[in-house]
């Protein structure tokens, strides 16, 4: 069983100095995975630990997370080869598609390039660029958008890399507008959030995407004290997923309200090898 943890879910720990992208890895190996999933910021310069909160919250504002040198690069890379654990997908906040002016969209589309050579160093599998815009799209939007993962899902091809869409905010909040964009362009994958959903879309989210997830995040947020989440049901998720035949790794997103965030990390891994199998 393929199991990942997006570093998101040690933000806090990340804004608090207590973990570098070096820790997460000897984490997540700790914790029992098998591959890398890092947030953007874990492979970031941070000089304040607010950024990391500001960029968590607000992830169509995060264009102030600059990638690391490459030599710094090469030593996460031997850090991740060390403890033999290669990485699957980044999630790049800042870097999105859309954006209302030719010349924001043109910055923007210089940070995917960047964070595309940087995947492509690290020897990732996918990286994760959002739709970025509005939550309900012009076709005038649509079409930029579809024109920009067209542009970017080249560049990444080229590197090796699958470029994936996340139902994260703007526009992908909305099942069908999730499933417009796959099939416009049918070369891009979905990073499938099991939470990420407009309000009330949540199901309907699930059973029209489920066949397009390359990537996972399982959400998790509060536990019970045998494990359960309290917030939606996982396990339900998790059978869905795994009817509809996907093969990637499961990967925990845990945003705990109590638990410090390691232990939410591993409570989340239990529940899905319980729900899994």
């Amino acid at each position: 069983m393929k199991i990942s943890i997006c570093s998101y879910s040690f933000h806090r720990l990340l804004a608090a100095g207590k973990q570098d992208i070096f820790q997460y890895i000897k984490d997540c190996k700790e914790l029992g995975c098998t591959q890398l999933d890092p947030w953007n910021a874990h492979l970031s310069t941070i000089e304040k630990g607010e950024e990391v909160i500001h960029a968590g919250r607000n992830p169509g504002e995060s264009q102030h997370l600059t990638s690391v040198d490459d030599d710094y690069l090469l030593s996460v890379k031997r850090a991740a080869d060390e403890v033999g654990l290669p990485f699957g997908c980044i999630a790049v906040d800042g870097a999105h598609i859309y954006e209302e002016t030719e010349e924001g969209r043109r910055r923007n589309r210089a940070r995917a390039y960047r964070w595309i050579a940087v995947a492509e160093k690290l020897g990732a599998s996918h990286i994760r660029i959002d739709a970025g815009g509005p939550e309900q799209w012009t076709e005038e939007q649509f079409a930029i958008t579809v024109d920009g993962y067209r542009d970017v899902i080249g560049h990444a091809a080229e590197a090796g890399l699958q470029v994936v869409v996340e139902n994260h905010w703007g526009p992908t909040v909305q099942p069908d507008q999730v499933v417009r964009l796959i099939e416009a362009v049918p070369e891009l994958g979905l990073l499938l959030d099991s939470w990420n959903w407009a309000h009330g879309k949540q199901a309907e989210g699930w059973l029209k995407c489920a066949k397009y997830a390359k990537v996972i995040h399982v959400k998790t947020f509060n536990f019970t004290e045998n494990g359960e989440e309290l917030t939606q049901n996982i396990p339900a998720f998790c059978r869905l997923m795994k009817k509809s035949g996907f093969q990637g790794a499961w990967g925990v997103e845990s945003v705990p309200h109590a638990d410090g965030e390691i232990e939410a990390a591993r409570k989340s891994i239990e529940l899905i090898k319980h729900s899994v199998f």
